[in-house]
């Protein structure tokens, strides 16, 4: 019996989207659009956050030794570096060995080096960070241990770009979740008003039903169906819509040039699922808001 009611609702909703296709339409657009450009920033958050893991995971700090040490004390600065707390590793590299792998990868700028007298390279250690270590936070922690030993002239690990990079992200992070409130906040108001208008236009008929008998719920309840089948199917066109633009963006995408860096990936998905889930959850507040001031009228 609940199943053949629940069955008459929907058919209901069906209906009532199939009578007024030009307003529903537009209110789905609307949130497709919506959910399009909320996923987009999604999309875009993903793979910034795997681009940025990827780099803290490839993070070295370089150690440039001074003029002072001799070959001999090597071996003690890198027992030194080795006790500190999160480095897993410390590679000497020569000035000499730095001098010949520059000249090999300048190989077409050999004139800068035919009137070199001296190598103006220093001594470098490259140190290696364990996996409990590689964050930013820990990273310049590290850093300043190293510099502090007397051996060490300066450390270098990126940490100008690496703050400006984290600072340029975490100011998109806030935009984008401005907007997402916006967008949802749109979706919530274009479904309020189409149910409002579906509500004024069968007044006479909520009236008729009431008089015969018919409950609240009954009356409600093909509506609220109505506004989350507008969510649902307007959450799932603006993903199959940025799925699309996806795979013609990637496909465009130099792939070397893709895997040099980051290998782009769609948003996976729990991710998709909660969009979804948020798109219905617009459409049934939208209807909810619409029924509390219809009600209040």
């Amino acid at each position: 019996m609940k199943s053949g009611i629940f069955l008459f609702f929907i058919k209901r909703a069906v209906q009532d989207i199939l009578n007024n296709r030009f307003l529903n339409a537009i209110t789905i657009i609307t949130i497709a659009l919506s959910i399009l450009i909320v996923s987009a920033f999604g999309l875009f958050f993903v793979n910034i956050n795997d681009l940025l893991d990827s780099w803290r995971k490839g993070v070295r700090i370089i150690a440039y030794l001074n003029n002072k040490v001799s070959q001999t004390e090597i071996l003690d600065v890198k027992k030194k570096i080795l006790q500190i707390d999160g480095v897993a590793a410390a590679q000497f590299k020569s000035k000499d060995e730095a001098l010949k792998q520059l000249k090999e990868r300048m190989k077409r700028q050999a004139a800068i080096f035919e009137n070199l007298r001296e190598n103006p390279l220093p001594d470098i250690f490259e140190v290696q960070l364990s996996a409990t270590a590689q964050n930013w936070e820990k990273v310049e922690i590290l850093a300043s241990q190293i510099e502090t030993l007397p051996e060490i002239e300066s450390v270098e690990y990126g940490q100008q770009w690496i703050g400006r990079i984290t600072g340029i992200f975490n100011l998109l992070r806030f935009t984008g979740s401005a907007l997402c409130a916006v967008f949802f906040m749109a979706s919530v108001f274009i479904v309020a008003n189409t149910i409002r208008l579906l509500f004024f236009s069968k007044r006479e008929e909520f009236d008729i039903m009431q008089l015969v008998g018919a409950t609240e719920g009954f009356i409600k309840t093909p509506f609220y169906i109505e506004a989350i089948l507008q969510g649902i199917i307007g959450g799932i066109l603006g993903i199959i819509v940025l799925y699309i633009s996806y795979v013609v963006v990637v496909s465009n995408v130099d792939q070397g040039l893709s895997s040099a860096f980051i290998q782009i990936r769609f948003l996976p998905i729990p991710v998709t699922l909660l969009i979804i889930a948020c798109s219905t959850f617009s459409g049934w507040l939208g209807c909810y808001l619409s029924f509390k001031q219809f009600l209040n009228t």
